[in-house]
């Protein structure tokens, strides 16, 4: 009697939301699965924490309801905007249904994600392992060498490594590129404790066209705040001469937080936002997922949740052929990942595309948003109800997806 077919190997390259979960999904359904990180662990200044409905809903399909509870978040409590320091509306969360938008820290996610993987026997867990070049045999990518001269082989590997990724420039495989009206500095600075209980997600709007946006993020005392600059744009301050900048766009008692916080703001990182999507996520023996196949605007957190859709699809799909040892049908299988998420992704994009749109417009248009000041006291909740009904599809997903296997 012939034994059967043992399961294909699989080299993930980076431990980001959509590596983890990819890595924790097949190992725990037989796969030998191998993840490899650049960084020795998940601390750095800036990971996406908005999970909205849809990025939720997918880590319950994983049958991560339990370890979600044990997670530093906080959900949002509201969403607010403000044009020249006065309220133009509020809306509260959650916006539909009983899900509200939740922050949670995206280290200790991970982390949770990589413990939960390890109990698989046939995982491996590779941190502060570079990846350097692909292996190529018989015409498919067959593993990756490593930035110690080792190799690792594979049947499969995966790049998830960001929206830079190198294993994306080294197959040949071409991000193209869609403009983006905006980059980022990001500040950490002290919270207030108004935040603990009414955690709002603030949008402001200076009388000069200067935007940023704040919130309490999931660990304690952690205020977070982007501040929008156009491409290119270098803005140098002094933590004061930056808290002066935040206050005056803010009133009450926020302003005067602000000010008062100055000493404590971090100094800013520059977060350079990129926006593509592949024109072909694949080649055989290779998949692109997450940022590497289509890096995302910040707009609406869309990063993080599309990863983890882009891991669910991924397992349904790849289990199947991976467990049967067939070559043939795991490159097949490559397509069909792509030709489901491939939708959903552009029009995600396309949305993010509109929302930056009108924020540009508003930016640059003095008289409009006098006008709306000046309004605010009767268009206001109309306003209000306008980008609420918008944001349905940038919440709950554009595309049914469920756990199959």
């Amino acid at each position: 009697m012939s034994s059967a077919p043992s399961p294909q190997a699989v080299v993930i390259v980076g431990a980001g939301p959509a590596g983890a979960s990819l890595a924790m999904l097949l190992a725990e359904r037989g796969v030998p699965v191998t993840l490899v990180e650049a960084a020795r662990d998940f601390q750095r200044q800036f990971r996406g924490e908005g999970l909205m409905p849809s990025g939720l809903a997918a880590l319950e399909d994983m049958g991560c309801g339990p370890l979600l509870a044990r997670l530093p978040q906080r959900p949002l409590s509201a969403w607010s905007f403000q044009l020249h320091g006065r309220d133009l509306f509020r809306v509260e969360e959650p916006l539909e249904g009983d899900q509200p938008c939740t922050l949670i820290s995206q280290p200790a996610l991970l982390d949770a994600l990589l413990e939960r993987a390890s109990r698989a026997s046939g995982f491996q867990w590779r941190p502060g392992q570079a990846v350097v070049d692909l292996m190529e045999a018989g015409g498919r990518i067959a593993g990756v060498v490593l930035s110690d001269g080792s190799r690792l082989e594979a049947s499969l590997v995966v790049a998830t490594d960001g929206r830079s990724s190198l294993v994306r420039q080294r197959s040949g495989l071409e991000l193209e590129r869609r403009s983006s009206p905006i980059d980022l500095l990001w500040f950490h600075l002290p919270s207030h404790p108004r935040f603990e209980s009414d955690n709002v997600f603030t949008m402001l709007l200076g009388e000069d066209g200067s935007a940023c946006s704040l919130f309490h993020g999931a660990l304690p005392g952690d205020l977070q705040l982007g501040w929008v600059l156009s491409p290119g744009e270098r803005i140098e301050r002094s933590p004061e001469a930056w808290g002066e900048a935040f206050g005056a766009m803010a009133h009450g008692w926020l302003a005067d937080h602000l000010r008062q916080v100055a000493p404590a703001i971090s100094a800013p990182l520059k977060l350079s936002v990129q926006v593509g999507c592949c024109r072909r996520w694949h080649r055989p023996g290779l998949l692109l997922l997450g940022d590497a196949a289509h890096p995302m605007s910040p707009i609406r957190a869309q990063g993080i949740n599309m990863a983890l859709r882009d891991a669910i699809v991924a397992t349904n799909h790849l289990l199947a052929p991976l467990t049967a040892g067939d070559a043939a049908a795991i490159d097949r299988s490559l397509e069909q990942i792509q030709a489901q998420r491939w939708p959903e992704i552009r029009r995600a994009q396309a949305l993010q595309q509109q929302e930056a749109r009108q924020a540009q417009l508003l930016r640059r248009s003095p008289l409009l948003r006098r006008g709306l000041v000046l309004l605010a006291p009767w268009l206001g909740e109309r306003i209000g109800h306008s980008w609420q009904r918008r944001q349905r599809p940038l919440r709950q997903g554009l595309a049914p997806i469920r756990l199959s296997v």
